[in-house]
């Protein structure tokens, strides 16, 4: 038995991931070309290993016919008395083989089985390393930065190199080298001379993958990731919704203490990331969106997939963010095109009025009993408010009942069409 051979055959598969049939398949080509090297010609060879005990044995085969004249070829034919010699009992028409020595291989014959063996290696090895990589794309991985060659950075990521572009780096981010990272697999594509693992440190998925591997809810299904936005290196807008109504879905992806969210946000190395409630109404959606931001009034139209958003005066470079970017991540998150206004620009521009989304009883100026339910209706704004605000020089704290003991401090008389919700 040759147990050297099946030992080395053991360690390869389970160190290269080859399987051991496509080693045992290699040999047996490898014994091919030696053993056709060595006869020097083209013979019907055969190499044969046994799986069980690994000993091998190499033939060449020949044709029996009846006489010496009929053979066209002695390297493919045998006549049938020759044949006999080796064989008893060969007629015309069979086949025998003839058993070649490999102990009889010269060194050329061995050096090119050696080279037909690693060959074989080398490609399984690649093949191996595209399909697990390939799997893996979607996913994160951990690397060792390694190298930079111009504007791309090698990864290690144990059995490969990724690359990391130019345009997958962070703004601003110094990669360290033999520094370990987290990437995003973009893809393996394959070329001529061979394939290319691409990762990202960019891509919004990122950060979804980074809240699946911290979030056990998000993991089992309980918190579901709806969108996201992110501007890399600046900050990440994050919309969820809980699947279950006992699970709050910002809660669990904040973690105790923050410890959850102060993971991710280590990782991409204090990127801001704000998480905020998916709903399923896109005035209220909308107005999480832009926190933390206070909204006064919101009028979503879902059909243009546009909004047009009231917010206090003071609060209106906070809605918007430094160089926009508040209202251009909400903008992504939610699908939206956000128009902004404070209070005070919106009283003077078309559609951010109550009173433009007002039927003709109310423009006259009239008051019904039902005025102030549909006043608070999804009819005008494209979401269900609060209404705590009942004209500018009267205030009453949300949710608060008038009753007779506040009723001489927040009087109602006036008419309500030049009210803002707050």
């Amino acid at each position: 038995m040759n147990s050297e051979l099946l030992q080395a055959l053991d360690m390869l598969e389970k160190e290269k991931e080859i399987s051991k049939d496509i080693l045992f398949a290699a040999i047996e080509d490898s014994l091919k070309a030696a053993c056709r090297e060595h006869l020097g010609r083209n013979e019907n060879v055969v190499a044969e290993v046994d799986r069980e005990t690994g000993d091998f044995h190499c033939y060449y085969e020949k044709e029996v016919v009846e006489t010496e004249d009929d053979v066209e070829d002695d390297s493919l034919q045998i006549a049938e008395e020759e044949a006999r010699k080796i064989a008893a009992g060969v007629v015309a028409g069979d086949t025998i083989r003839l058993e070649v020595d490999s102990a009889e291989f010269g060194r050329i014959a061995a050096g090119k089985a050696k080279n037909v063996i690693l060959q074989k290696i080398r490609e399984e090895e690649k093949s191996s390393i595209y399909n697990l990589y390939r799997d893996k794309v979607g996913q994160v991985v951990t690397g060792i930065v390694q190298r930079q060659v111009g504007n791309i950075i090698s990864i290690n990521l144990g059995k490969a190199d990724a690359q990391l572009a130019e345009k997958e780096i962070v703004p601003e981010e110094n990669l360290r080298l033999t520094e370990r990272v987290k990437v995003y697999i973009l893809g393996v594509p394959e070329t001529k001379k061979g394939f290319k693992i691409l990762v990202s440190r960019t891509h919004a998925n990122l950060v979804k993958r980074l809240f699946e591997e911290e979030v056990t809810e998000i993991r089992d299904g309980t918190v579901e990731i709806v969108s996201i936005a992110r501007e890399p290196g600046s900050r990440t807008k994050m919309a969820v919704r809980s699947n279950e109504p006992d699970v709050d879905p910002v809660g669990a992806c904040v973690g105790q203490g923050g410890a959850r969210v102060d993971a991710v946000v280590a990782e991409l190395r204090n990127e801001k990331i704000d998480i905020v409630e998916w709903d399923e109404n896109p005035g209220n959606f909308i107005q999480n969106a832009l926190s933390p931001a206070k909204i006064v009034a919101v009028f979503a139209d879902p059909e243009e997939k546009t909004a047009k958003v009231v917010v206090p005066d003071y609060q209106l470079s906070l809605a918007i963010g430094k160089a926009g970017q508040n209202a251009r991540l909400a903008a992504k998150l939610t699908g939206y095109k956000i128009d902004i206004k404070s209070e005070t620009q919106a009283k003077d521009a078309p559609g951010f009025r109550y009173e433009d989304y007002l039927d003709d009883e109310y423009d006259d100026g009239e008051y019904d009993e039902d005025y102030e339910d549909d006043y608070e209706s999804e009819e005008y704004a494209g979401e269900e408010y609060e209404t705590d605000e009942y004209g500018e020089e009267y205030e009453m704290p949300a949710e608060e009942e008038v009753t007779e003991e506040n009723f001489e401090e927040t009087p109602v008389e006036d008419s309500p069409e030049e009210a803002y919700v707050e």
